[in-house]
Order: C-alpha cells, then structure tokens, then sequence
C-alpha cells in the first residue's frame, strides 16, 4: 500500500493525489442522485434487494461466472459446476456482508476471515484464515506475483490498524485501498476477488456514504470490464502515486455507475415497468 510521506494518516493523504479529490466528489454527486430520488423515498428496501443481487452478479462475472440477470435470478441450485459455485458464493457473500458491518470498525481481519469462511462454504484446514507458507492459490484470473504468508500477515495487520484507528480519509479511499491489498496480497487460498469486493462494499456502507447500499461497486466494476480493472490494479500494486490514484479513480468510476443502475432501477419502478 502506498502512502505520501510519513503522514499519521496514511489514507487521508492519499486523497491528496491527483485527481482522487474530484474522484471522491464525483461519487458523492452520483450517490446524492440515488439517494434524491422520489422512488427512494417509498421503495428503498426494493432498490437494496436488487442492488444486491445486481452487485453479485457483477461480483461473479468478474471471477469467472458472467451470467445473465435473469439467469441468476431465477438460479435455485448453485452447486452444479465451477461458475455456479463462484456465483453462489457471490450471493452469500452480499447477503452476510450486511451482517459484519458493526464489526468491521472493532475487527476487520475477523470479517474478512468470515468472509472467505461464507465464500468458501467448506470446512477445509485452510478456510477462514490467512495462507500459510507452502499453500497454493486458486486464483487464476489475478496473474501478479504472490506475496509470501509472512507479507501478507505483517500487510494485514498493518490495513487492520489504519481501520480500527479509522481518520479523515475519505469512504472512496478507504474502500479501494482495502479493495487493493486484498486483491494484492491474495491473504486466502480461493475467492480473494469475491472477498475483495464485499469488503468494499462493507466501507461503502459503514461509512455512510451508502447507508442503504444501493450502489454496487460490483456492478461498475463489471461494466468497466475485467481489462480495465486488472490495468488498474497493476497501477496499485506498482505503488506509485499515479498508478494508486489511477486505481482509487477506477473503484470511483465503479461506484458511479453502480449508482447509475440504481437510479435506472428507480426510474423503471416510477414508470412501472419493474
């Protein structure tokens, strides 16, 4: 993770990069406009569940399963193959994501071992914790290099304390650098993106900048496309003040059009077609 300088807060001076202020302001003007609207006001509860479930399947498409709407909404069974079970663990993990918020400020490596525990959905050794030395990981869309077991701990404990200190950073900052060490460090030895993306989610949501979770960052980062988002992650692990903006831009453009699908689901409600 990189920082600006030896500031206490590292986080915060990371929204002095070029370019992430406008990222954070550009965000908060496309959740203002979801949370704006009329329909928000009587259905919210309807938004988030579908907020969920779009998010999820943004979630899977990026790990390998790129399904339909329609097909993961009326999926029952998701134990048949390899991209039935990412898309299932996509969708537990946004429902227990919810569930972890009020732990996430006193304990975040407990929710991220959660986390994986819930994608993982085994009760295999090597569930629920960090990789030890020696353990292989099944992540195969994610090509960089593997950090060893003990960088990956010392990495861990060192994101677990800038969270429980919390600071001034902005939400935006805070969910893409977890975002990114997750996906950089790969702590686990399967469905590191899937977790990576729900513990975004879990920032956005608990720091308030979408208390409803209406905007899925999933969905974005869907839409921007597998390229693009593994371009930008290369930039966040190079630790350069450019290519870490670059990323925290990325994770803002997501979070804009996961605000953008909202609001067209607003829209379709108002007009009674949904």
């Amino acid at each position: 993770m990189s920082t600006t300088g030896a500031s206490a807060d590292p986080l915060a001076a990371l929204g002095s990069l070029p370019g992430v202020a406008e990222s954070v302001e550009s965000v908060r003007k496309a959740v203002d406009r979801v949370y704006g609207h009329r329909v928000m006001r009587r259905r919210s509860n309807e938004i988030t569940s579908e907020a969920a479930l779009r998010g999820a399947r943004g979630s899977g498409a990026l790990s390998g399963a790129d399904w339909a709407l329609e097909e993961v909404r009326r999926r029952t069974d998701f134990s048949g193959d390899d991209e039935a079970r990412v898309m299932g663990a996509a969708l537990r993990l946004t429902a227990e994501a919810g569930q972890l918020l009020s732990i996430w400020r006193q304990s975040p490596l407990r929710v991220l071992a959660r986390l994986h525990l819930v994608a993982a959905a085994s009760q295999g050794d090597e569930v629920g914790r960090p990789r030890q030395a020696g353990e292989e990981v099944d992540e195969p869309l994610i090509g960089l290099p593997l950090p060893s077991a003990a960088e990956v701990s010392g990495r861990l404990e060192g994101l677990s304390e800038l969270i429980i200190a919390g600071g001034s950073a902005p939400a935006l900052v805070t969910a893409a650098v977890v975002h990114g060490e997750i996906l950089a460090l790969r702590p686990f030895t399967s469905h590191n993106g899937l977790v990576a993306r729900s513990a975004e989610r879990i920032v956005l949501v608990g720091s308030g900048l979408d208390p409803k979770s209406v905007c899925p960052a999933e969905v974005g980062h869907a839409e921007l496309g597998r390229a693009a988002y593994l371009a930008a992650l290369d930039g966040y692990v190079s630790g350069t003040p450019e290519g870490v903006a670059a990323w925290i831009a990325h994770c803002g453009r997501a979070v804009g059009l996961g605000a953008r699908e909202s609001t067209a689901v607003c829209e379709a409600l108002q007009r009674g077609a949904a």
